[in-house]
């Protein structure tokens, strides 16, 4: 499966799955405000052009999100991603203790609002599990 970068600055990196149609990101350390919004809009931005379904975030670095970001996903980023295709999501957990109770809310948030989402402990176990998906 070939992978190709899409965007890699200082904080993240966000690759493209085109046989797969997988998009993924990783975080390289805290991220927080336009830089995060940025990021994770031109992965919205790459799913509504290629009719991708499926997003890998391998968060492990991010130590937390901050309230505001969090705010900014439920309400602007989430909708637009999943009106753009978004409908599996393989979350990597972070490292952090209060990042992972963060996420794992996050979580069941969205599957509340009909994603399928799993939890995994390496991008590669992250990445399989997509791969088999519809």
């Amino acid at each position: 499966m070939t992978a190709i970068v899409i965007e890699d600055n200082d904080y993240a990196t966000l690759w493209y799955y085109p046989d797969k149609k997988i998009i993924h990101h990783k975080f390289k350390k805290f991220i927080h405000g336009k830089v995060f919004h940025d990021f994770l809009l031109i992965g919205t931005t790459l799913m509504r052009e290629n009719g991708a379904t499926k997003w890998l975030s391998d968060d492990r670095l991010n130590p937390v999100l901050r309230q505001d970001d969090m705010t900014w996903g439920d309400t602007n980023w989430f909708p637009q991603t999943v009106d753009a295709g978004w409908k599996y999501w393989a979350v990597v957990q972070p490292k952090s203790m209060i990042a992972s109770l963060n996420m794992q809310k996050l979580v069941s948030e969205y599957e509340k609002a009909g994603l399928t989402a799993q939890f995994f402990m390496t991008p590669e176990e992250a990445l399989a599990w997509l791969e088999n998906l519809p």
